[in-house]
């Protein structure tokens, strides 16, 4: 299980509001105790932090209200001593534009003007579409000082690198390099689609793009042990699963086109478009494998499914234009789905128990809600709520000075959700996704096992079996709000439940209330 964190989010170990490499060292035996095998780092490289930090001013230093370099060896060798991995995100296809390679670019004659991407007509490349469509409407953007266009898939502040300049081909790879000699287990590669840019395309998953992805495999592959590459590609899965290559690209990918339809099925109470994106889902080579989640730090992205699709989304999950950014929706999981227990137990049973390792995001083991009125992606990237002071035992400074203000949202600030109370009440939600982690983790075959979806008759019930030969699990998930009663299509044995709310199994019967699910196993 691989547990995304933002550093500035997550606790503050020095009093001056933002969080810190200090701070998650300090907070590491909780998530020992969750069931954390890997800590997932956003971008903590010196930044202006426009993006958050995806906007990049120099990739080989650390954001000062962090810490040190020194810190991130630090917390990396304490992470270790505890069985915990860690990799971090490394934005790879463009910088800020405060980056001293962008500052020199602009100079009028800069021998560095091509470490970037220039044009003098804008209407080039018109077939790229335009991530950011709410905030842009063209990825070019005029410098006055350049005198020429510059070229970003992102916002205008973050300039793609082009990557047919050897400098930086070169430079991306030794950064890798750099951050893997400190200790790191591996990085995320966010924004990997985008690297090149050719004549009659959309510039998207080139040629070259996968080219360079090999080199970086082979640097790994030879120079390192037991290193990881997480692809960040939202495209579909037929695109996606070439960035494994043939196992010389990366290791991992994200699943991003399943979940949506997880959050559809739940609306419409039918399961057949999770089951359709599953069974579209192509094989992956071996020792490679698939990254699922159901949120993260970014907004819940539209992009891979239908127009009508898209607005029936929004028309359910994003009410008020205030939740919608980009093609997406800027809400965190617990208010997504209003809070409701039974829904968030069921999104959790068949996130684990899905083909892939699952990635979550801190604080939705509490259900921590968000303020999707601050700017950008901003509301879902909220302090982390320790306890139920009014500061959410974030930092000792005073909450107005906080990087970002605590969620104060009715039924979500700290004094209704914290980790302290979930952690001394043996029912909570927390508690109930520490077990249903330990649970996981007992049965390896739900991370690369066999996947077989098994038929049930009736639209609202998920149903499929896990395997590795010698062990198996049965796992059915009611998407409706009524009791359902159907023909599973299994083997007519005694099922005993692993793990299950308001569901049963019992020969080829099965029964759900609703938002019902249930691990089930055959009897030893």
């Amino acid at each position: 299980m691989f547990y995304e964190a933002a550093v500035f989010a997550f606790f503050d170990s020095d009093g001056d509001g933002v969080g810190d490499f200090a701070g998650l060292e300090a907070k590491l035996d909780y998530l020992s105790w969750l069931g954390a095998d890997c800590l997932w780092l956003l971008p903590f490289y010196e930044s202006p932090m426009r993006d958050g930090g995806y906007d990049v001013a120099d990739f080989r230093s650390v954001h000062e209200p962090y810490g040190t370099i020194e810190d991130v060896a630090r917390l990396v060798s304490e992470a270790h001593r505890r069985g915990i991995r860690v990799i971090a995100d490394l934005p790879i296809n463009h910088t800020s534009d405060r980056h001293r390679w962008f500052v020199e670019a602009r100079r009028p004659g800069s021998p560095t003007r091509d470490r970037y991407v220039w044009a003098d007509d804008p209407s080039k490349w018109g077939e790229a579409r335009v991530i950011f469509s709410d905030t842009h409407d063209s990825n070019w953007s005029w410098d006055p000082v350049a005198g020429a266009y510059y070229w970003h898939r992102f916002f205008d502040h973050q300039p793609d690198l082009n990557y047919d300049h050897p400098d930086v081909a070169a430079e991306m790879i030794d950064v890798a390099r750099f951050w893997l000699d400190m200790g790191l287990d591996g990085l995320r590669l966010d924004a990997a689609p985008y690297l090149y840019e050719r004549d009659g395309t959309d510039c998207e998953n080139l040629p070259e793009t996968h080219a360079w992805l090999k080199k970086l495999r082979a640097v790994v592959d030879e120079e390192y042990e037991d290193r990881a590459l997480v692809c960040e590609a939202n495209q579909r899965p037929e695109d996606v699963v070439a960035y494994f290559g043939d196992g010389d690209e990366c290791h991992m990918a994200f699943h991003f086109p399943l979940m949506p339809r997880l959050f559809m099925a739940l609306k419409r109470g039918d399961a057949s478009a999770v089951a359709e994106i599953i069974e579209a889902t192509p094989a992956v080579p071996e020792g490679a494998q698939w990254g699922v989640f159901l949120r993260n730090h970014d907004e819940l992205t539209l992009e891979m499914v239908s127009e009508e699709e898209r607005a029936y989304m929004y028309e359910q999950y994003a009410p008020e234009p205030a939740m919608r950014k980009n093609l997406g929706i800027r809400r965190r999981l617990a208010p997504l789905l209003d809070g409701d227990r039974r829904r968030i137990e069921l999104m959790h049973a068949v996130l684990l128990s899905l083909p892939g390792s699952p990635f979550l995001y801190y604080g939705d083991e509490i259900g921590m809600g968000d303020a999707h009125t601050l700017d950008d992606r901003d509301g879902v990237r909220a302090p982390m709520q320790w306890d139920s002071s009014p500061g959410a035992g974030f930092s000792s400074a005073d909450p107005s000075h906080y990087h970002l203000p605590v969620v104060a949202a009715p039924g979500y600030g700290p004094e209704a959700v914290n980790v302290e109370a979930q952690q001394a009440d043996g029912g909570s939600l927390l508690n109930w996704v520490r077990e249903a982690l330990a649970l996981r983790r007992a049965r390896p075959f739900f991370g690369a096992g066999g996947f077989e979806l098994v038929p049930t008759g009736h639209p609202a019930l998920l149903a499929y079996i896990r395997s590795d030969g010698a062990s198996k699990v049965a796992v059915l998930a009611n998407f409706s709000d009524e009791r359902v009663e159907a023909e599973v299509r299994l083997d007519g044995v005694r099922w005993r439940p692993a793990l299950a709310s308001g569901c049963r199994l019992e020969g080829r019967r099965g029964e759900a209330g609703p938002y019902g699910y249930g691990w089930f196993e055959p009897p030893t």
